[in-house]
């Protein structure tokens, strides 16, 4: 575990090294060079933007600009804050930033180490997966763009306390990670479903309760006293427009009369709630029970894949889900290739859209096929996830013999609901009782695996 997290923090210094050409001046002179040199940061932009340098309170105080409040969840919000007052008041507007990103960065350091510690304990039998998430690129060149690293660290610990066996916990994390920023709070549809087919109706209501419970604490206080400052981060993701790295980019810049907000909006849910229909199926009729990583990991990849817009950020919510439900090199860093494909697409694009008449960068055509493999190369993972859940015994964590390590009380539960050939499995002969392995080991079920079969050790 030390091992991983120092991997962790040693990536995480590489990463803030690549930003360092915008920290010594792109950020401050010139449009495109932040751009050019794939260094921008949204960090030291706002904490003059969003009236931090000023000590206006967010969600009280009221912002000049375009933007009348401050558009992030609470908890975010908090964080920032708090990175303020660590940031001396002295000095020049440029060292104020730069002194406020290197905040910034060391406190979301620690919660990338966290991250890479949770996914390293959450599977006890497979503590050496936590490395995919340590020696991710895409988490490299995206940690300090956005705050979104306090939710992913969030959200890590409640995947860890639901793997423990701690419900409570898992809720009230879970709701702390909502409260930074929206995604996390999809976890529970999943959570529904399986609890659903395994009949842990107790500890998932205990979850949910925890959930709504740390939601309302960060949340309340701000809602009652400052309501439209509390508003802002819902009605800004309402009524903003189709964004980058979503394949409405694509359709909106490539079609004669791009289609407005509300009807996008209104796509896009339908597109999402036909998504977790196909998920809700795959739970019920799958042969064994998926595990919750797989699902976590399918319904966070369907809001990415249907959302009018993509930061590059947005990626750091699929890697550690990604380190659970899929801990297979290969098909990792083939996902990580195309993340960082479009890491680089999206800021080559905004180079070439700001360079005025000298147009260096990457041109529109090149900009949607960045945004296609990144679209493709979360759809080959989400793909072979689903392969992973129809056909057991492709699953590297459970041709181990483990069932579902995150699963916590459903680690081993037997089935009360399932629908389809769910309900009257075939016994083939590899799978029968008592019948030799063909082809490789069989695959067993539940947390203490028998003794093996001559010639096949359990490890």
């Amino acid at each position: 575990m030390r091992v991983i997290a120092l991997v962790m923090l040693g990536m995480f210094a590489l990463g803030m090294v690549q930003k360092f050409p915008c920290y010594d001046g792109a950020w401050f002179f010139g449009a495109s060079s932040q751009y050019t040199h794939a260094c921008y940061s949204d960090v030291p932009h706002l904490y003059q933007g969003r009236g931090f340098a000023d000590g206006l309170v967010p969600y009280f105080d009221r912002l000049s600009g375009d933007m009348d409040y401050l558009e992030y969840p609470v908890l975010t919000g908090v964080f920032m804050e708090a990175a303020s007052w660590l940031t001396p008041g002295g000095g020049t507007m440029q060292h104020r930033e730069q002194v406020y990103w290197l905040v910034n960065a060391g406190m979301l350091m620690v919660c990338a180490a966290f991250v890479a510690v949770c996914v390293t304990r959450t599977h006890r039998r497979r503590p050496w997966d936590g490395l995919l998430v340590a020696l991710a690129p895409a988490l490299a060149l995206t940690a300090t763009i956005n705050w979104d690293l306090l939710a992913v660290a969030l959200t890590a610990g409640a995947m860890l306390m639901w793997a423990r066996e701690r419900s409570l916990a898992f809720g009230v994390l879970l709701g702390l990670a909502t409260a930074a920023k929206l995604y996390p709070a999809l976890l529970l549809g999943p959570l529904l479903l399986l609890c659903w087919r395994a009949g842990a109706w107790r500890q998932y209501r205990i979850a949910v309760t925890g959930a709504a419970v740390a939601w309302l604490a960060v949340n309340l206080p701000v809602l009652l006293l400052a309501p439209e400052g509390w508003a802002k981060f819902y009605t800004f993701s309402q009524e903003r427009g189709v964004d980058f790295g979503s394949f409405w980019l694509i359709l909106s810049q490539r079609m004669s009369s791009p289609l407005g907000t509300d009807t996008v909006n209104t796509l896009a849910m339908v597109l999402m709630a036909a998504a977790c229909a196909g998920i809700a199926a795959l739970t019920f009729t799958a042969p064994r029970r998926p595990r919750f990583a797989q699902l976590a990991l399918l319904v966070v990849a369907a809001f990415i894949l249907t959302n009018k817009v993509y930061s590059p950020q947005y990626v750091l919510w699929l890697i550690p889900l990604a380190a659970l439900a899929r801990p297979r090199w290969r098909d990792f860093l083939i996902w990580q290739a195309c993340e960082t494909a479009y890491f680089l697409g999206i800021w080559m694009y905004l180079a070439y859209t700001t360079s005025g008449d000298k147009h260096r960068g990457l041109p529109t055509d090149g900009y949607h096929l960045a945004i296609a493999v990144h679209l493709l190369g979360t759809l080959y993972l989400c793909a072979v996830v689903v392969r992973d859940v129809l056909l057991p015994e492709r699953d590297p964590v459970r041709r181990s013999g483990d069932d579902d390590p995150s699963g916590g009380v459903l680690d081993g539960a037997e089935d009360v609901f399932v629908l389809g050939q769910a309900a009257h499995p075939p016994r083939h002969a590899a799978h029968a009782a008592g019948a030799p392995p063909v082809g490789g080991p069989s695959v067993h079920w539940g947390n203490n695996p028998p003794e093996a079969a001559e010639g096949h050790r359990w490890e």
